[in-house]
């Protein structure tokens, strides 16, 4: 039993995962996610935010099977097994700069005409909203649940270097140092997954999909599983509509999750403008004894309209919450890479204590807790006692801690342990080069005059006090 999850309250449903594991930025995630598809036998479902067939799915490790494209590597799976179907749900709105692309517009023409692949746009969605998750299952066996798609721009190494040969995009340019997270899931959780792609399949108006029948093994070859024989929940935002209740579950464990906190909540996320979460972060910085906060976002947000909106709602929440940071245990912080490039954060990642793990498609932001659909999984350490489940996931916070501090793991582990505090530990690592930056929030003094007459944290304003400044 789980110390947190509520299925209908917090998450969906709680499932058993045979296996699972964390990967870490596009490189890991594109080579994982081929070698699952390789071994599907019967039915691969795709839903995302945006899908491009030009993604080139680059490996510097291994040789990969089949081309590098996603589009003839599609193609290629079902020449070599013709008993696949392929299902693509893309949102609709996004799919619009698709047409744009000549060739993207005849793989979807020639997509169109063949009988064993299914693409459809969703349109199940308020004026406005997004179809934001990204989840691929294959063959009710094995699944991806992450803030990657399939598109461009998502592929990197964790080296994050300066500039880098694969990630020119079609026009030629680079697309910069990108870090992202997923997880890839095998067992009741992949199926359960399944059927949660399968009702956005109908709801987007899609035909019954192809039953799978076949047994299979699509967990990816030679990957290491992080975690074994655990349960793991599945939270959601739907968004209200005609035809549909709301859900807010990842609001509702995101609040849970930051309550529940003993010492440490080490967040990664696009963006940072939630009242309601910076209320609970503020909560919990007014206890004496409360946990140290860290929180990894982009320096900017991509894209002049989103940078006006996000930014300065960032600028507007950090102020507040310094102001009720008396025992100095909040910080956002930016990564770089050596050579003083901003490596851009699109990963969604809560880590609390060395108990739970959250990875997902969800923000800190209106949007992903109310407006857009979403999906997450998380791990709760207390719900499988006699595993080592609490050490992996201190592992995978001290990983990420290492590569955006340009160090070994096991120098954050030392001062993890001399200082037993992540501010200390950025802190004492972070001196040169690669590393963390403290954010510093632009025009200071008019934020403090906006603070002045609005009260971010009055609960009962808490959901439209920036309402008209965050829209995302």
């Amino acid at each position: 039993m789980s110390n947190i999850f509520k299925p209908g309250h917090n998450c969906w449903r709680v499932e058993h995962a045979d296996r699972s594991a964390v990967l870490i930025d596009g490189e890991n995630y594109f080579r994982a996610m081929r070698k699952s598809l390789a071994q599907a036998k019967q039915r691969i479902m795709l839903l995302g935010w945006d899908f491009d067939e030009r993604v080139e799915m680059h490996d510097t490790e291994e040789t990969p099977d089949g081309p590098l494209r996603i589009g003839a590597y599609f193609d290629w799976l079902l020449q070599n097994n013709r008993d696949l179907e392929i299902y693509l749900l893309r949102w609709d709105t996004g799919a619009l700069k698709s047409f744009l692309r000549v060739n993207g517009l005849m793989t979807l023409i020639r997509w169109y005409f063949h009988r064993r692949v299914h693409f459809k746009l969703d349109a199940h969605h308020p004026v406005g909203a997004a179809h934001h998750q990204k989840v691929v299952v294959i063959d009710e066996d094995t699944a991806f649940c992450s803030g990657i798609d399939v598109t461009n721009n998502r592929w990197d190494t964790r080296s994050h270097e300066e500039e880098h040969r694969h990630r020119l995009q079609p026009d030629g340019h680079d697309a910069g140092p990108w870090h992202d997270a997923a997880m890839v899931l095998q067992g009741d959780i992949a199926k359960a997954l399944s059927e949660y792609a399968e009702q956005h399949w109908r709801d987007a108006g899609g035909k019954p999909v192809k039953t799978v029948t076949a047994s299979a093994d699509c967990w990816p070859k030679g990957l290491e599983a992080d975690f074994t024989n655990c349960p793991i929940a599945i939270a959601r935002t739907l968004p209200e509509m005609d035809d549909q209740e709301g859900v807010n579950e990842i609001e509702n464990l995101y609040l849970d999750l930051i309550a529940a906190a003993k010492d440490f909540i080490y967040a990664e996320s696009q963006y940072f403008a939630s009242a309601r979460i910076a209320s609970a972060i503020a909560e919990r910085l007014s206890e004496e004894s409360g946990p140290e906060i860290v929180i990894v976002n982009p320096e900017s947000a991509e894209g002049w309209l989103e940078s006006e909106i996000m930014d300065s709602g960032r600028a507007r929440i950090h102020e507040a919450l310094k102001r009720r940071d008396k025992y100095n245990r909040f910080r956002i912080f930016h990564p770089f890479t050596a050579g003083g490039t901003p490596i851009y954060v699109h990963a969604k990642i809560l880590i609390v204590d060395d108990q739970y793990l959250r990875i997902g498609s969800s923000n800190f932001n209106n949007r992903s807790l109310g407006f857009d659909s979403e999906c997450d999984v998380a791990i709760d350490a207390s719900a499988s006692p006699g595993q080592d489940i609490s050490e992996q996931i201190t592992h995978t916070r001290n990983d990420l801690l290492a590569e955006h501090l340009g160090v070994d793991q096991a120098e954050v582990e030392a001062a993890m342990a001399e200082t037993r505090s992540l501010l200390g530990t950025i802190e004492k690592l972070g001196k040169k080069g690669r590393r963390l930056r403290p954010y510093e929030a632009p025009n200071v003094d008019e934020v403090q005059k906006w603070l002045a007459d609005n009260d971010i944290f009055d609960p009962k304003r808490a959901d439209n006090v920036i309402a008209g400044i965050i829209s995302q």
